[in-house]
């Protein structure tokens, strides 16, 4: 089992002193969120919980974030979750990406998803409607660039001639998907991996379940397959536990992400008081 520490919402100005301490302490990476331009006003609910996003919540640009904190670090590895997709064009994505991941030394991995905030995506000149589909032609985009440093593509949402978009990444950038639903599943199993937020601990086999009829879909292997490993990270809503741990591995989940501070009770703004939850964690679960 693998743990990830979400660092939503944490201090910016800690961010290149944390990541060595994550790294010391024993977790796999770290996850960052995922927005860019709030509107004051929205008719959109987050469809995971009851929480409300405040619009003036800060959110950092994720890759800039990434570069600096592996500059500081050698082994921890850095995702997004989730990286809205379908807001932006695929050849920024590309670039963004492939310069991240050459200067982590191939660490970072795009958690991604279609977003649910249709004022936003709308905001920055993009239909709501339609955006699975435009992700789709996204990725396919993302991954030929990423191997040939070239591409052309005739599609619904893109349709382009030749393009070079140099240079190409020197390690392979992992595709995480995040969703509940039935398409982001399959769309999951189309790439390198799941993510899923705030499951309860009774539904994460039926999840589990559908990953799994998704991959052979796909004609694809399951967690822990030499030839294509398939990483399933989520943040389980139970209290931590190594017994909890332990039912998640033996379900086939790789990788739990853990809440970040300012999602906590407690105060965890100072960067000791974050030392001190994580290496308390690390010592009991690790």
């Amino acid at each position: 089992m693998q743990f990830w520490q979400s660092l939503i919402f944490c201090e910016s100005d800690q961010l290149t002193q944390l990541a060595p301490i994550v790294e010391e302490t024993g977790y796999a990476g770290v996850v960052l969120p995922d927005h860019v331009a709030l509107p004051d006003r929205t008719d959109s609910s987050y469809p995971y919980s009851e929480y409300e996003l405040d619009p003036k919540a800060p959110f950092l640009d994720p890759w800039p974030a990434i570069a600096a904190m592996a500059a500081v670090t050698q082994h921890l590895r850095f995702s997004t979750y989730v990286y809205i997709l379908p807001m932006r064009d695929p050849f920024s994505v590309a670039k963004s990406l492939t310069t991240t991941s050459i200067l982590s030394q191939g660490r970072v991995a795009l958690g991604l998803g279609v977003g649910w905030l249709a004022e936003e995506v709308e905001i920055l000149g993009h239909r709501f409607a339609g955006r699975g589909a435009r992700s789709d032609e996204m990725i396919e985009i993302l991954r030929l660039l990423w191997r040939d440093g070239h591409a052309e593509f005739h599609g619904k949402h893109f349709d382009f001639p030749l393009v070079h978009a140099e240079p190409r990444p020197d390690h392979a950038i992992p595709l995480y998907v995040g969703g509940h639903t039935e398409i982001a599943i399959r769309r999951a199993a189309r790439c390198d991996g799941w993510m899923g937020l705030d499951f309860p601990v009774s539904e994460i086999p039926g999840v589990v379940e559908k990953i799994r009829a998704a991959l052979e879909v796909e004609k694809r292997s399951a967690a822990g397959a030499p030839e294509a490993p398939f990483e399933i990270i989520l943040s389980p809503r139970a209290e931590p536990s190594r017994d909890l741990y332990q039912q998640l591995e033996a379900m086939g989940v790789t990788g739990v992400i853990l809440p970040s501070w300012a999602l906590q009770e407690g105060d965890f703004s100072s960067l000791e008081a974050k030392r001190r939850q994580l290496e308390g964690f690390a010592e009991a679960f690790f």
